[in-house]
């Protein structure tokens, strides 16, 4: 049985401090999942605290089938939209980031190649965009993927390889980055 799936059980058994280590467990994954999506830093950590919030509050109506990971990005990308709808920002690219590219903390480099993806699939219809950023930025697998979008596997798959398809056309036609 996994770490995921005891902390579950202990949570349906009404044990609080399971709810806080498996926050612990998910936390920086969807603080990360929410700054691909939101503006500022400030608005991700708004959006990643409001996605647990949901996620315990609507812990009485979720039963596990081993899925609890689709199920909590699902509720990430709800509120992400949610809140995409509230503040409609525009992204920023690379250079108005301020980002140094000679600055090479390990830290600082997943921070710029996060930005890098970011802007990468600006040109990527959001569909598609939703789906490079779960598997490259996010690490799902494209079964995961398909149960966070509520999609078929087979569907999964075809945008991810026109999505990459895309990518390379894009990157050939400007001569790479």
């Amino acid at each position: 049985m996994k770490r995921e799936d005891k902390l579950l059980q202990r949570i349906e058994q009404g044990d609080i401090h399971a709810a806080d280590e498996l926050i612990k467990m998910f936390y920086p994954d969807i603080l990360r999942y929410c700054l691909w999506h939101a503006p500022n830093r400030s608005l991700a950590e708004d959006a990643a605290q409001e996605t647990f919030l949901k996620v315990i509050r609507c812990f009485d109506r979720y039963t596990h089938k081993g899925k609890f990971k689709a199920f909590l990005y699902r509720i990430a990308a709800n509120t992400c939209i949610d809140m995409q709808r509230k503040n409609q920002h525009a992204d920023i690219s690379l250079e108005e980031s301020g980002i140094d590219p000679a600055y090479s903390d390990p830290a600082f480099e997943s921070v710029r190649s996060d930005l890098t993806l970011r802007q990468l699939v600006k040109c990527l219809p959001a569909q598609l965009q939703e789906i490079v950023l779960l598997r490259y930025g996010q690490d799902l697998t494209l079964r995961e993927i398909a149960d966070v979008l509520h999609l078929p596997l087979g569907t999964v798959q075809s945008r991810q390889r026109a999505a990459l398809k895309k990518l390379k056309t894009e990157l050939d036609w400007k001569g790479g980055l």
